[in-house]
């Protein structure tokens, strides 16, 4: 049996953070853990460091190899994307801090490696999430996004891109 690989999903945020912890030999996943922070504290610079020690937590007692994380989304209320922008920061300052890589994924490439289409809603991510990890009962939406992530990651991390093939004028002409 191939060795497996632990893969830390993080779906940032300054409200709830979510994660998802999955072994991966490359072709199947297996989920380990998952769940979310609620992100609380006085200020918002006590919010971030509560994403900064759970997620510091985490790694400590999950110990993954690789880790993922979701990039901006960027919405039309510019101080909201700040926020999820300073959340990431926290989390991605966690991860590095502790000696992880971290690949970055849109939302749409996650619900795409996930779900199969770039535009699913959070309803058919958790049930795809469900569906590729076996997993029983209902999953929190921002878990789910978590595993989901994790999956994205997976599926993605060895993916090869055929190199470009160069032609010339010259190639083209019969």
């Amino acid at each position: 049996m191939p060795k497996l690989l632990r893969i830390l999903g993080i779906d940032p945020g300054s409200v709830i953070t979510g994660y998802g912890v999955v072994d991966t030999d490359g072709i199947r996943s297996f989920r380990v853990a998952h769940g979310h922070i609620k992100v609380v504290g006085d200020t918002f610079p006590d919010r971030l460091g509560v994403i900064f020690r759970e997620i510091s937590q985490l790694v400590d007692q999950w110990a993954p190899e690789e880790s993922a994380i979701e990039q901006v989304f960027v919405s039309n209320n510019a101080m909201s994307a700040l926020k999820l922008g300073q959340a990431r920061g926290a989390a991605i300052s966690a991860l590095v801090t502790h000696g992880l890589s971290v690949a970055e994924y849109t939302p749409r490439s996650v619900k795409q490696a996930v779900v199969g289409t770039g535009a699913a809603d959070k309803k058919q991510i958790q049930v795809m999430v469900k569906t590729l990890l076996g997993l029983d009962g209902a999953v929190q939406a921002d878990a789910a996004d978590g595993l989901a992530i994790a999956l994205c990651h997976a599926h993605s991390r060895n993916a090869v891109v055929a190199p470009r093939r160069r032609t010339s004028r010259r190639s083209l002409r019969l």
